[in-house]
């Protein structure tokens, strides 16, 4: 799984790629202008992320305004939805309520609870989720 972190905070940036690394490479954005210039650099190249974990509030271009701009680019040429996880210390739900009107998948609150997270990314199919998890144990049951 290709993953781009956008996160201007530094210790909340370091602490999620680390995070974010386990489940595979990690690119990482420092402000949304960056953020959008690696998306789209990603879509050119025929590469795309498969997960986006998009800070609210970051410096040149916010959050918000960087996930409407990705909704109108698949729209206007046909891509993939890319799964996006609003992540922001800002408990204000106006924000929260914008962000899933423009389209994110999900939210996630600083600081950021891993187990959350984790489950977040099987509800969004990204991950195995507990019912493929239970399957596997049950066939090893069966092998041993």
């Amino acid at each position: 799984m290709k993953i781009l972190i956008a996160e201007d905070d530094r210790l909340s940036r370091v602490f999620m790629e680390k995070f974010m690394s386990t489940f595979g490479p990690c690119d990482v954005a420092v402000d949304g202008m960056e953020t959008l210039d690696l998306y789209m650099d990603s879509v050119k190249k025929k590469q795309p992320y498969d997960l986006l974990c998009l800070d609210i509030m970051m410096p040149k271009v916010d959050g918000l305004k960087v996930l409407k701009v990705i909704r109108a680019v698949e729209k206007q040429h046909d891509l993939p939805h890319l799964p996006i996880i609003m992540m922001t210390a800002i408990a204000d739900v106006e924000y929260v309520d914008q962000a899933f009107e423009l389209g994110c998948d999900a939210y996630a609150s600083k600081p950021v609870d891993t187990a959350k997270v984790e489950e977040v990314m099987k509800n969004l199919g990204l991950l195995p989720g507990t019912e493929e998890q239970a399957e596997k144990a049950g066939e090893e049951d069966e092998k041993a």
